[in-house]
């Protein structure tokens, strides 16, 4: 459809189930606006006269619910897209330049017939990101052109909620519905996502995020091949058990902290390396302990005890899987708990060693622990940690006393109550 068709057609209610399904009932309104006033910023900046053939799209952001720092080392996760987005409006083009307009950015503009390998120069940039997902659709066989979008986004930058995932995959998810009819699987996208931001960005990150974004609803996920991640879809509502998911943003700035995420992938390889190994995931507990000794003087005491973290947080994955499948929600919230002490004993990745006076996820879990005293619920470091954020499990009927105490703490809207969306990167319509 073309812009004033396409405002009249979601302000006429026809797009309200759409809506329902990846927003709730009480944000139909709200998105109605969202959509309307992307479409218009698209007209601004490249359709003045009307007359393109647009296109809607939304990739969801992510909460990691368990398995901290496992995916880089072949380990397994239990993850959930959330209702929280990013969206686009966006067209076809007949030169090779992406020009792309994210609300409180500068343009993209990429040409992505001379943008084709890795340019260090460009490292952490998103040109980086949409040359990155051309350039995987290309070694793939997949059609590849040029669009113009614009896009704005729910998922805070720096609230580990996967932004720079939601956003890869959506520069994947325009390529497909664009290009290639829709016919590409999102999981295919969630690793061409993977590609362009451990090669073209220079982050050696997982696949987790990316999958999470793309896929949508709570899935486990056993990365011990990456090229083939087992999947499992896990049908369960936590919403309807009584609990809302919140995430607290201590407003901690994941800015200049690539060297506190980059050692713990490193560390934890070391430890497989000492064994001759490539993974911790190719190890047993049982051959660090018997090996503690000469590991210290070798690889030294953190990159021990991450890899002990790793092990663990495996088997919590499991543990915790099968407690949503049976429905036991205490024995599921015993493990959030567990993870986040072994992610802040073990990992030990709640704040940098660079500024141990700043420790916003570690009050936050604090006041977690102390609110939900006596009551069922849950807490943990949420994401990659250093900075960012922490995810709670609280009960409906606290949700008001708990979102009022982290907001008086950390500031206006640092509390956010999610729900777990079912769809991840999608075409709307």
């Amino acid at each position: 459809m073309k812009s004033l068709q396409l405002t009249e057609y979601i302000n006429s209610g026809a797009l309200d189930a759409t809506f329902l399904r990846l927003y709730g009932e009480s944000a139909i309104v709200l998105q109605r606006r969202r959509y309307t006033e992307l479409i218009g910023e698209f007209c601004k900046n490249y359709d003045k006269n009307g007359e393109r053939e647009l296109y809607l799209l939304s990739v969801a952001g992510r909460s990691e619910l368990s398995g901290n720092h496992t995916d880089h080392n072949h380990g397994k996760v239990i993850a959930a897209s959330i209702d929280l987005d990013i969206i686009a409006v966006a067209a076809k083009s007949e030169c090779s330049v992406v020009r792309l307009k994210s609300a409180g950015f500068n343009e993209n503009c990429v040409d992505t017939g001379e943008y084709l390998s890795p340019v260090e120069s460009k490292y952490t940039s998103s040109d980086s990101l949409i040359a990155g997902m051309f350039a995987s659709f290309r070694q793939k066989g997949y059609a590849v052109g040029a669009f113009d979008a614009c896009t704005t986004s729910s998922v805070l930058k720096g609230s580990g909620l996967s932004s720079s995932a939601a956003f890869e995959d959506m520069v994947g998810n325009i390529l497909n519905h664009l290009y290639n009819d829709g016919n590409i699987s999102n999981i295919e996208i969630a690793k061409s996502a993977q590609y362009a931001e451990n090669v073209f960005f220079g982050k050696p990150c997982g696949l987790m995020d990316q999958m999470a974004c793309a896929v949508g609803g709570i899935i486990a996920i056993d990365f011990e091949d990456p090229s083939a991640p087992v999947i499992e879809k896990i049908d369960f509502d936590i919403s309807a058990k009584g609990y809302n998911l919140c995430i607290v943003d201590t407003g901690g700035n994941h800015a200049d902290l690539g060297e506190d995420y980059a050692s713990i992938p490193t560390e934890m390889k070391s430890v497989a390396a000492f064994f001759g190994k490539e993974y911790v995931r190719q190890l047993s507990i049982d051959e660090i302990y018997g090996s503690l000794a000469s590991l210290r003087e070798a690889v030294g005491d953190r990159a021990i005890l991450r890899a002990l973290h790793f092990l663990g947080e495996n088997e919590r994955v499991d543990a915790q899987k099968a407690a949503l499948l049976d429905g036991r929600l205490d024995d599921y919230f015993a493990g959030v708990i567990a993870s986040g002490r072994s992610s802040f004993c073990y990992l030990q990745n709640v704040y940098t060693n660079k500024n141990v006076s700043e420790q916003g996820l570690s009050l936050a879990i604090c006041l977690a622990e102390k609110y939900l005293s006596g009551k069922k619920g849950a807490f943990r470091v949420h994401g990659g940690g250093f900075a960012g954020t922490i995810q709670a499990y609280v009960a409906h009927s606290d949700v008001e006393g708990f979102r009022a105490l982290m907001d008086s703490v950390f500031g206006e809207g640092a509390c956010m109550v999610l729900s777990i969306r079912l769809d991840g990167a999608v075409r709307i319509l």
